[in-house]
């Protein structure tokens, strides 16, 4: 019995118990939406401290970030605006140039990769000013000839290090000797070269490989490993001719040339009348690792090798540089090579 003798019928209480439990499903659902996108806008972005990176993605930004870079390279050039200085000396005493290409190209290649993948170590060769920071933004478009290549692989962030050249071959850019030069891009995951990327602005010819996924680039048909053509830097062709000629007789020949990108780009079979041919590259001085860090890419992916001169691979974490020189090669037997030329890891001390 109610009381005051107001008598509750059961369909009254069956209404009554409905409505409230309308009301409170209304109250939390509403809470619940409202704890669900707050989770997924927590969740971390691409390339965020504990969140993954995709690494076809990497290459496709990658691919796009040596072109735009290419076009300041080729437009300062073109341009004739090189304002070139020295930025300091190379170990053997030469000057070391710098221009507003290289400034230029770091600026587009490194505010595009960090926008797409802002929380990924990316190491340049020039100093980037926050001060000069350039709005760039990727679309997340991947060319179609990637993604009929590559599938998607996921790796965790912070285990991903990316590494610039905005401009290789500096010197030979200011002599206008324009062949050698390249824009590169390089992923290395737990500090192996995984993605590779070389990009020749003056003939807008792009070269990219992806280990264990796919290239739009092979390997010539044939190497000649008696009497090899060797791709050496401009300075150091008098160090090599010698002992190479000694290893493999005076039929060697030596090739002198600008640039690592397009050293590593002689060994392959390229679509460039302006490449020259070559079937060893090797570099006897202390060298920066965002020089070699793509080429050691492709060639992996080809399944070449580029190593120190005593054979050890090259880590591209800690350090910028790599002191051991290099030899690299293709579809040859590498172990050989270094066993046949003892005295290139002496000379890379001199």
């Amino acid at each position: 019995m109610a009381p005051m003798g107001i008598r509750l019928s059961p369909l009254g209480m069956a209404v009554f118990c409905l409505l409230g439990l309308g009301v409170l499903y209304h109250l939390y659902s509403g809470f619940l939406a409202g704890r669900f996108a707050f989770f997924m806008l927590s969740e971390p972005a691409a390339g965020a401290p504990g969140g993954v990176v995709d690494l076809r993605e990497l290459l496709a930004v990658s691919v796009l970030a040596a072109a735009r870079g290419g076009e300041e390279v080729r437009r300062v050039r073109e341009g004739n605006v090189l304002n070139a200085k020295a930025k300091g000396k190379t170990r053997e005493g030469a000057d070391e140039q710098l221009t507003s290409g290289d400034l230029l190209s770091n600026r587009r290649m490194f505010y595009l990769l960090k926008s797409a993948f802002p929380a990924v170590q990316i190491n340049s060769e020039e100093h980037v000013d926050a001060a000069d920071q350039e709005t760039v933004s990727w679309d997340r478009s991947i060319p179609e000839e990637i993604k009929q290549k590559i599938q998607p692989k996921e790796v965790p962030a912070e285990s991903v290090t990316v590494w610039i050249d905005p401009l290789d071959a500096t010197q030979e850019y200011t002599e206008n000797l324009r062949q050698y030069v390249t824009t590169m891009v390089c992923v290395a995951v737990n500090g192996k070269p995984v993605i590779g990327v070389i990009h020749k602005p003056f003939s807008a010819y792009t070269v990219w490989a992806m280990v264990d996924g796919g290239s739009n680039v092979k390997a010539r048909s044939s190497y000649n490993e008696k009497t090899p053509r060797i791709i050496v830097s401009r300075s150091h062709a008098g160090k090599v001719e010698q002992l190479a000629q000694q290893t493999f007789g005076n039929k060697t020949v030596i090739i002198p040339a600008g640039g690592a990108g397009y050293k590593v780009l002689a060994l392959l079979d390229v679509a460039d009348k302006n490449q020259e041919e070559a079937d060893i590259y090797i570099h006897v001085t202390y060298i920066k690792k965002w020089d070699i860090c793509a080429g050691n890419a492709v060639l992996r992916a080809l399944g070449g090798h580029m190593t120190t001169l005593t054979g050890e691979e090259i880590t591209y974490t800690g350090s910028d540089g790599n002191e051991g020189g290099l030899i690299a090669s293709i579809n040859m037997n590498h172990k050989a090579l270094i066993e046949k030329l003892p005295d290139l890891e002496k000379t890379s001390h001199n």
